[in-house]
């Protein structure tokens, strides 16, 4: 049986005072590839910010990657990061470091020490993402995918169980999108890394269907239907 690598169970989800969600219920196991979808405000954002620890669980139980999420405090949510990979939409590069040293801070960021080790596991991540020889390039040097290709990298440095993806091909046109979208397949089946993809993208879901969860009206439907405009 497929480890657990996230579970909500009647879990209400609140931005400030306000609910956005209500008894939620969710359990994505290991390898496995799952869209979130809903309009503009029906609540993914805020879904995607409880499971990474920046708004409080308030009600109802639930665990990410072996963390409670009821128990967090602001001196454990780091910890819960370090084993969650996050890829956005705007890239959010440090824009005065070149590929490899953007890598290199996250790493001595969470930890990494040891200079051979993290020249190792650059190298090792920035092939999978097919950037090998572009670890001397600045961010402005790059085009919007390969911008996208190293946010994926830096996503896999501490060889997460689990990687949430807010709208990774937003700001990408089609054959790009299509190009971020088999490396992060790639990534679930490959590395056994549960992700989580938040997107408006129909195309990319008809493209490469996966299990869709939907939040709607407050509501939180598992295993939705989509349809396809």
């Amino acid at each position: 049986m497929s480890e657990i690598i996230l579970e909500l169970k009647n879990a209400n989800i609140y931005q400030g005072n306000a609910q956005i969600l209500q008894d939620v219920n969710i359990r994505v196991s290991a390898g496995e590839f799952v869209y979130l979808v809903g309009k503009t405000g029906a609540g993914k954002s805020s879904l995607l910010k409880t499971l990474y620890g920046e708004l409080p669980l308030r009600d109802g139980t639930g665990q990410v990657v072996g963390f409670d999420l009821t128990k967090l405090t602001w001196k454990t949510v780091p910890f819960l990061r370090r084993n969650i990979g996050i890829v956005f939409q705007d890239f959010q590069l440090l824009t005065d470091r070149n590929v490899h040293d953007n890598l290199e801070f996250v790493l001595k960021a969470t930890g990494w020490k040891d200079r051979k080790l993290i020249e190792e596991k650059i190298e090792e991540v920035l092939e999978k993402v097919g950037l090998k020889t572009k670890g001397f390039k600045y961010p402005f040097e790059l085009s919007g995918g390969e911008q996208q290709r190293v946010d994926v990298a830096r996503a896999l440095l501490n060889s997460p169980k689990l990687i949430l993806a807010d709208e990774p091909t937003g700001n990408l046109d089609p054959e790009t999108s299509n190009e971020i979208m088999k490396l992060l397949m790639d990534v679930s089946r490959d590395f056994g890394s549960a992700v989580v993809m938040a997107t408006h993208d129909f195309m990319v879901i008809n493209k490469f269907p996966a299990r869709t969860i939907k939040t709607e009206k407050g509501q939180v439907t598992d295993n939705a239907r989509i349809s396809i405009p």
